[in-house]
């Protein structure tokens, strides 16, 4: 099962692309290949994993799709469809090195303009990303069901309006990115976590360095390169051995990922260089100073107001007060995050920086009450977890 397991997760997203581009249909595409999942959880244990494991899963996935289209009526007029899959061998599995690559063309399917921001990024999480509808609800806040009725209506509407799987030809490329690259940074958060989910931050930075390579002249498209490859860079060090979140002053810079940190630093300068600023270029020269032995607290603060500019919302609100508190002191950041209460109630992070300055202006009583509200809200077991620490590091446990 812990074989099926792993390379459900290295090549759901995969398989599903190629077979849909072969298929024109993702919905068909998607079916085969949990199909071929199914088949594998049976037989695996039983038999062995197979010695291409990619390969395993897309002929059977093919196979799949033939016997889907032999037995639905709805189905019976693909002659053409039925003959070509019968006809061709499934496809091996692309070289990571190669261009255009499969995902890359699912991403642009279903990040095209006829579909709705919310329903791009819900699609292409499930699909490239191979997450349960479940996990999608969560990134959204939204309940299971009406997520799953957004994701049926997506896929109907890209086999209606007969999206291609596909690259865009160049021209068409600017107006596709800015969703391309919402869907792909909500990617590496969800991989981020905690709990953290490596293969979707692989994922997310394997396609976002494509990118980069595919727009080389996209300045947001190499800051949302660097800023994904800083943040993961501090992957080793974001855990302790039992699992439980280490703040990020108290990490082990040993445990960084330095080459990340240099490849980062390089697409932000390459980013920096063509003088076309944009967030997720702010956002990578906040996480570079954050790389710094001895990070300019003031700087970053400068950051987060330009960033307020550019991209302006109750998180980036929350995050900058956060930097003024640790630039200015937590009286000042207090007084921002205080500001932010009725907004961002529901947010547990609110509670959680609110929970520290009030700690740290050794207001426990208070600081008590916003961890517990943290508490309550946070939807992780490791955030869970830290949080009950710091609240039974108050005096009287808070």
């Amino acid at each position: 099962m812990s074989s099926v397991a792993t390379v459900f997760r290295e090549e759901f997203g995969r398989s599903v692309a190629v077979l849909a581009r072969t298929l024109g249909d993702l919905d068909l595409a998607e079916d085969a290949v949990q199909d071929a999942f199914a088949t594998a959880v049976e037989r695996w244990p039983r038999d062995g994993a197979p010695a291409n494991p990619g390969a395993w899963i897309l002929a059977t996935a093919r196979n799949r799709a033939i016997d889907r289209i032999r037995r639905d009526r709805t189905l019976a007029g693909k002659r053409e469809l039925l003959a070509r899959l019968e006809r061709e061998a499934p496809p091996a599995p692309a070289d990571d090195d190669a261009l255009p690559d499969e995902r890359l063309a699912l991403v642009f399917a279903c990040c095209h303009p006829a579909l709705a921001v919310d329903a791009q990024v819900a699609l292409t999480l499930r699909l490239l990303g191979g997450l349960t509808t479940e996990e999608v609800a969560r990134a959204f806040l939204v309940p299971e069901a009406t997520m799953a009725q957004r994701l049926v209506r997506a896929k109907k509407k890209v086999r209606a309006a007969g999206i291609p799987i596909r690259v865009p030809p160049p021209e068409a490329l600017p107006d596709r990115l800015r969703a391309v690259h919402a869907t792909l940074y909500l990617v590496f958060n969800q991989g981020y976590g905690p709990p953290p989910r490596d293969e979707l931050c692989d994922e997310a930075i394997r396609l976002t360095r494509l990118l980069a390579v595919l727009l080389p002249d996209e300045p947001e498209t190499l800051g949302l390169a660097a800023l994904t490859l800083l943040h993961d860079a501090r992957r080793a060090a974001r855990l302790d051995a039992h699992g439980d979140l280490v703040l990020l002053e108290d990490q082990d810079r040993s445990l960084w990922d330095e080459a990340r940190i240099a490849e980062g630093r390089r697409l932000l300068d390459r980013a920096l260089a063509l003088c076309r600023p944009g967030p997720y270029q702010v956002q990578a020269a906040i996480a570079s100073l954050h790389s710094d032995p001895e990070p300019d607290r003031r700087r970053i603060a400068a950051l987060y107001d330009r960033l307020a500019e550019l991209a302006p919302s109750p998180v980036v609100e929350l995050n900058r007060a956060v930097a003024v508190a640790l630039a200015e002191g937590p009286s000042t950041g207090l007084a921002l995050l205080d500001a932010l209460a009725e907004e961002l109630d529901g947010y547990h992070l609110l509670h959680a920086a609110r929970a520290d300055l009030l700690r740290r202006l050794d207001r426990p009583g208070e600081a008590g009450e916003a961890y517990r509200r943290a508490l309550a809200l946070a939807p992780s077991e490791p955030e869970r977890r830290f949080l009950a620490g710091r609240l039974h590091e108050l005096p009287n446990g808070g």
